[in-house]
């Protein structure tokens, strides 16, 4: 793999293997990342590369014009399931239950409208359709997910990532409703936290997770965190089975509970 050079690079590289999703692939030491996060370049998009990509710190992350570009940030931006922080403003969307959440019931269509979507100062529109092909081979896999919400038949936001161990790594996120998707994610990482999850990476600063408690962290600590996430076994699947009551938890009940008592 190269450095981050100007001139467009076929994305299909010849010089690389496809990789199985149980073949490893060893990606540049992450410490030899420039001071943005560019690791390298080339490769391709197959299951036993991004997973190697993401069990070494590492993910993708490139524009149509470009070249597959691998990135490894320091600091790394992340948050701890236990530690989510939910405004009393979220808290009362969350129990009007505006939405039906759902978890892997449409995972090609969260990815489109996560393409689609544009969001003014975050990560969006650099999902190309070969980064779209390559998540949902991980999604028939079972480590791709998504994760919903719904206005009857109409999907109004969502998520998705990928799952390792006891990490989850946040892709990419949508609204087409106000706070759909901080009504999607907050039950969700409620229900990683009760499943035994220890990371939620969001890769880059976004305002959204950081209000919701997420935080950077030096790339050191991360991989440490990341290593330990690693040793958990793998929630391979479609979590939609996996998780049947999602969003049910102990923190969702309570905010259910509430509203049907009358207490705001």
């Amino acid at each position: 793999m190269s450095r981050l050079s100007r001139r467009l690079t076929n994305r299909s590289d010849p010089r690389f293997p496809w990789l199985g999703e149980d073949d490893s692939f060893s990606f540049p030491p992450v410490d030899t990342a420039t001071a943005d996060g560019v690791l390298c370049t080339g490769g391709n998009l197959s299951p036993g590369m991004l997973l190697s990509a993401y069990r070494q710190g590492v993910f993708p992350w490139f524009n149509d014009e470009d070249p597959i570009v691998w990135w490894s940030p320091d600091p790394r931006f992340m948050l701890v399931p236990a530690e989510l922080h939910a405004s009393a403003t979220m808290r009362k969307i969350i129990k009007k239950r505006r939405f039906e959440l759902k978890l892997d019931s449409d995972f090609c269509a969260v990815i489109r409208a996560c393409s689609g979507t544009p969001r003014p100062g975050q990560r969006g529109t650099w999902i190309t359709n070969d980064m779209i092909e390559g998540y949902l081979r991980l999604h028939e896999l079972g480590y791709a997910h998504s994760v919903e919400a719904w206005q009857g038949n109409r999907l109004v936001g969502g998520l998705y990532g990928i799952s390792l161990g006891s990490a989850f790594f946040g892709e990419s996120m949508f609204s087409l409703e106000p706070d759909a998707s901080k009504a999607a994610f907050i039950p969700f990482v409620w229900a990683l936290a009760e499943a035994g999850f220890t990371l939620v990476d969001s890769q880059v600063r976004t305002a959204h997770v950081e209000s919701l408690g997420g935080k950077g962290v030096p790339r050191e600590e991360y991989l440490d965190l990341l290593k330990t996430a690693l040793e958990s076994p793998n929630l391979k699947g479609n979590w939609g089975t996996i998780f049947p009551r999602f969003p049910d938890s102990a923190p969702y009940r309570s905010l259910c509970e509430a509203c049907t008592s009358g207490v705001s």
